[in-house]
């Protein structure tokens, strides 16, 4: 086996490839990579039985074969390599890397042992790359981090014709956002599955720019197995369903007579991550409003306080006041792109729904929102 690639090219397939590694594992060859080349490509490809990632790039191929090499190590080495055209070959058991005048020998993995990566599931639709991962973004920071609920790290899709709906929650916050996308066949039955928020967010952002992303899918995922694929400009992966539901939003997102405030995003952004200096992990910032058109916003710890003053047109009551955990409120802020954000609220310990003001010169509505919980007791 041999092969020659450009530098930035081999650092950018397993770079890809590599997103799929464990890591750990018990079972050594699933920190592989498995490198097949032939006929003027080479593939790349990882799978830890939970997802699987491959990339076919060109190249030179003297000589075919494959080869499966320990996979962080073999990131790690393309990383410092000179900028050069890169040899690659397999010399008995050692798998040699060469550019620049600089060599590298790695040993190799029993390739034998390596399962079969899962096959592509069936082509659903498309949907724009970008707008795709922006989406993915705006929800993704609302998704748990507790893996002893793992449906509640997850982002929840509902394809419905031509809708995609994007759905996160922790419980103490729900983001959804719907896109357009183009179903394969007309008439396209609708339908909801969880995948791994985690390593969506990092498949979304790296096919970013490829234009467009394919979309495949088997299963519901609702009582644990089922493949979601996703693949663009020559990279594919796939993930395993997460078992169960997010809790149905369409109630949690109705407020019944809110108090409506309309304010600047990034003045109201900033003013949060300046007063937050002084409050306590988890302590709650707070948020007078007042029926002059203004919002005192407040945070202290004994002796240390801090405040300051903005404009805020409010409706539906005549003072109000709020408050909300720093870095929530934060994230939810910096997850829209409008310059002004329409805030429902219903009081202390209550929800509370952040949604976008569309701007006037705005291409498209931005069909984003956002609900916190806000904190019962008020500092």
């Amino acid at each position: 086996m041999e092969f020659r690639i450009e530098r930035n090219a081999l650092v950018e397939a397993v770079t890809w490839a590599a997103r799929s590694l464990p890591a750990r594992s018990p079972v050594p060859v699933l920190g592989g990579l498995m490198l097949d080349a032939g006929q003027g490509r080479l593939r790349i490809s990882g799978f830890d039985y939970e997802a699987s990632a491959n990339i076919e790039v060109p190249a030179e191929t003297p000589s075919a074969g494959q080869v499966l090499v320990p996979g962080r190590r073999l990131l790690d080495i393309c990383r410092v390599l000179p900028d050069a055209v890169v040899a690659c070959a397999l010399e008995g058991t050692r798998f040699t890397v060469e550019g620049g005048g600089t060599r590298f020998g790695l040993s190799t993995l029993p390739r034998e042992e390596y399962p079969a990566l899962p096959e592509l599931p069936a082509f659903r639709g498309t949907v724009d790359a970008a707008e795709f991962a922006a989406a993915v973004a705006q929800v993704g920071i609302a998704a748990g981090r507790d893996d002893s609920l793992p449906v509640l790290t997850g982002i929840q899709l509902r394809l419905e014709g031509e809708s995609m709906t994007l759905a996160a929650s922790d419980r103490y916050r729900y983001a959804v956002r719907t896109v357009l996308w183009k179903p394969k066949a007309a008439g396209f039955e609708a339908v909801e599955v969880v995948v791994p928020g985690r390593r969506l967010t990092e498949i979304s952002r790296s096919l970013a720019k490829t234009g467009s992303i394919r979309i495949g899918l088997n299963g519901s995922g609702s009582s644990g197995g089922g493949l979601i694929a996703f693949e663009g400009d020559g990279m594919r992966t796939t993930l395993r369903l997460l078992e169960g539901r997010l809790p149905r939003y369409d109630k949690l997102f109705t407020l019944d007579s809110p108090a409506v405030a309309v304010m600047q995003r990034e003045a109201l952004a900033d003013a949060v991550r300046r007063v937050a200096v002084v409050a306590e992990p988890n302590s709650p910032i707070r948020l007078d409003f007042s029926a002059q058109g203004t919002v005192l916003l407040q945070a202290g710890y004994e002796d240390d306080v801090a405040s300051q003053q903005l404009t805020a047109a409010l409706a539906g009551a005549d003072n109000l006041a709020v408050a909300f955990n720093p870095a929530y409120l934060l994230e939810a802020l910096n997850s829209f792109n409008a310059s002004q954000v329409r805030l429902e609220l219903m009081g202390p310990g209550q929800r509370a729904m952040l949604s976008a003001v569309p701007d006037v010169d705005a291409a498209t509505r931005e069909d984003h929102r956002h609900l916190l919980m806000s904190v019962r007791q008020l500092s």
